[in-house]
């Protein structure tokens, strides 16, 4: 486990905290139609931190083609339709370009500050000139309010339930999740990043906001810096 992560419940529990059994059944949501709205049609797509492909499978039937990357073989083994990479992305290098690279999950706001460095970085990497970055960040209130809670239409409780501050700028983060037969908990770091500490680093991995895609900042749309 990474400093800092750690998971409960049933099935395979990766470094980061996150169990596969779980992120499984997880639903995307209304982010593969955010996405899809925001980028090419038939794009070459570039996931990092794909997971077990919850959003790469409802991509994939949209007429993307996606290139899937994480750290997790038993994350990889559940994705179906996409050409797969295991390996950190901190340390990416394919030698090659993509239409769009993805970086959802909220992963721009590891604890790590050199690694967010890095994971920039691998976006800047592999973004085509005339392409652009897709990024997940976490919304304004996302540590703020606690505990908190939504109900998944498909049935399933996710309950934030404390974010501690444990050294400067990072916060630990308690989430629950329930389901009728089964429940998991995860633990994890995250740096909370105001909308100029956010642009900063994307200034910083040569990248800029070319759109904020939804009214709560949540996902975003960066294109290299001219």
């Amino acid at each position: 486990m990474r400093a800092g992560h750690q998971g409960t419940g049933p099935g395979a529990i990766t470094p980061d905290g996150c169990a596969v059994e779980l992120y499984s059944r997880l639903s995307a949501g209304d982010a593969p139609d955010i996405i899809s709205a925001a980028v090419p049609a038939g794009a070459r797509i570039l996931e990092l931190g794909s997971g077990v492909g919850r959003m790469t499978h409802p991509l994939l039937e949209r007429g993307f083609t996606i290139t899937a990357v994480d750290e997790s073989a038993e994350m990889l083994e559940r994705v179906r339709g996409a050409r797969t990479i295991r390996g950190t992305i901190e340390d990416l290098d394919l030698g090659e370009t993509f239409d769009v690279v993805m970086l959802a999950s909220f992963l721009v706001h590891t604890g790590d500050v050199e690694g967010r460095r890095a994971l920039l970085r691998t976006c800047a990497r592999h973004v085509a000139k005339d392409g652009c970055v897709i990024l997940q960040r976490e919304g304004a209130d996302y540590h703020t309010d606690l505990p908190r809670e939504r109900v998944d239409p498909s049935g399933y409780t996710v309950r934030i339930v404390s974010s501690e501050p444990v050294s400067d700028g990072v916060n630990s983060v308690y989430v629950e999740y329930e389901f009728p037969d089964a429940a998991w908990t995860q633990t994890f770091r995250a740096r909370p990043l105001t909308k100029e500490q956010f642009e900063e680093a994307l200034s910083e991995a040569g990248l800029e906001v070319d759109e904020y895609l939804t009214d709560d900042g949540v996902w975003v749309r960066a294109v290299p810096a001219t």
